[in-house]
């Protein structure tokens, strides 16, 4: 090998290494004293998919099958603004929080799928939550029956039926407030690992 084809080789080595340090950012290391929490907020809530309202006691004799309770189900997505203000990659493990319609607790959702959010950058996350009519109705009977009642000065199922249909058929232009409760996202920073809390209501 030639004098200059040595040269040419030890170059290239030393470019290929000056892009790869380049390429790779060296982040601060994650600390108690550097970490920030990183911020969530709900951006919107969209109705995605949509049966319209509908309930069948286990009286009703359906065309096929057998007969049960049934309630229109119901798909909503809430989309979040996941704010990571550190100078460093974090990872979401998991997020959790409970749904509301108006003030009666309906559904708690929980997402265990991990994501990575860079840098001072924000990620958004659409999250599912399906509501079973029927579902709903035991919800509402056993954690909200007094409030129901309360509220409309009827009780029992046939408040609760009516209730939901008030719910299911205002959805789709928001008639009623949706609270996102007692909302909690954990998070990773090379085995550093807070809890973040967070709350919303749609439409604000």
């Amino acid at each position: 090998m030639t004098e200059k084809s040595m040269r040419f080789k030890w170059m290239s080595i030393l470019v290929m290494a000056v892009l790869f340090m380049g390429c790779a950012y060296w982040y601060p290391k994650p600390s108690e004293s550097n970490f920030k929490m990183p911020v969530i907020k709900l951006s919107h809530v969209e109705v995605e998919h949509y049966w319209g309202w509908w309930y069948f006691s286990n009286k009703v004799k359906p065309t096929v099958g057998k007969p049960d309770n049934y309630g229109a189900p119901l798909d909503l997505a809430f989309i979040f603004d996941i704010e990571n203000p550190n100078k460093f990659p974090v990872f979401m493990e998991s997020l959790k929080f409970s749904v509301a319609f108006e003030e009666f607790d309906l559904n708690t959702v929980m997402l265990q799928e991990g994501m990575w959010i860079p840098p001072g950058k924000t990620n958004q996350l659409r999250v599912h939550a399906m509501f079973d009519g029927r579902q709903s109705l035991l919800s509402l009977l056993v954690a909200g029956g007094f409030k129901l009642k309360e509220k409309t000065g009827k009780g029992g199922a046939g408040a609760a039926l009516k209730q939901l249909g008030v719910w299911w058929q205002g959805i789709p232009e928001f008639k009623f407030p949706i609270h996102v409760k007692e909302g909690s996202a954990v998070f990773n920073a090379d085995g550093l690992t807070r809890v973040a809390t967070f709350q919303a209501t749609f439409p604000e």
